[in-house]
């Protein structure tokens, strides 16, 4: 009898095994159908992944992961798009406003990520300080974190920020201060617009911010081109 339970208890291992879903090794609860993704919208609106194009028009975006020049050194998303869920969106575009009155802007790096990604990313560089474990994904899943810089909107140059961007290194950090003055004074007014909008610091990346409560918001594996169709 207990060599039956034995064998009944690894052919139970072995079928989970094969069960696995390649897209979610770790079983998140990740909604990765638009069906899934739309019911949870209708539940909650504010977890609705908004266009920041149409939110804050003329929002200047750069999305490396568009293109093969990141540290991937490969396209990871098809279409060069930002979403944001409402709420965070809607404080990003409260900042941008803001920040118009310097003459001044954001440029965008990155913002909602597909989970896909995440997993993609961890193989590349398998270091949490500066990629997201797959095991509890990233806060740019759930559409909570946005990656950005500060330019001068007349002539759409940035403004010089410690290092540039996916720069892992001791240098990115917010602590690090070895730096010249006015670097300094441009990473201070970026913390301070996007504190003052709700926003969140993460140390070791000076261009990474997150949202209040940004984990209270939903994982997504939901392609840019399945939004864009919504």
């Amino acid at each position: 009898m207990k060599r039956f339970l034995f064998l009944f208890v690894i052919l139970a291992l072995v079928a989970g095994c094969h069960r696995s879903d390649p897209r979610n090794p770790y079983n998140l609860p990740i909604a990765n159908t638009m069906e899934m993704y739309l019911s949870q919208v209708a539940a909650d609106p504010n977890t609705e992944l908004i266009d920041l194009e149409e939110i804050i028009p003329g929002i200047n975006l750069h999305i490396a992961y568009a293109t093969e020049n990141n540290f991937t050194g490969i396209r990871i998303y098809t279409l060069p798009k930002a979403f944001l869920c409402r709420p965070v969106a809607q404080a990003l575009a409260a900042a941008q406003d803001s920040l118009r009155k310097l003459g001044l802007g954001f440029k965008i790096l990155d913002a909602y990520r597909p989970y896909a990604g995440t997993l993609y990313f961890y193989e590349v560089y398998p270091d949490t300080t500066f990629v997201a474990s797959p095991r509890t994904g990233s806060i740019h899943n759930r559409g909570a974190a946005v990656d950005l810089t500060l330019i001068c909107l007349e002539t759409g140059e940035e403004l010089e920020m410690p290092t540039h961007f996916d720069s892992f290194s001791d240098t990115a950090s917010h602590l690090f201060t070895d730096l010249p003055g006015h670097v300094l004074e441009n990473r201070a007014l970026l913390r301070e617009i996007m504190e003052f909008f709700g926003f969140h610091i993460y140390e070791p990346e000076w261009w990474h911010y997150n949202f209040t409560n940004a984990r209270s918001y939903p994982l997504r594996d939901v392609s840019f081109e399945e939004l864009m169709k919504n």
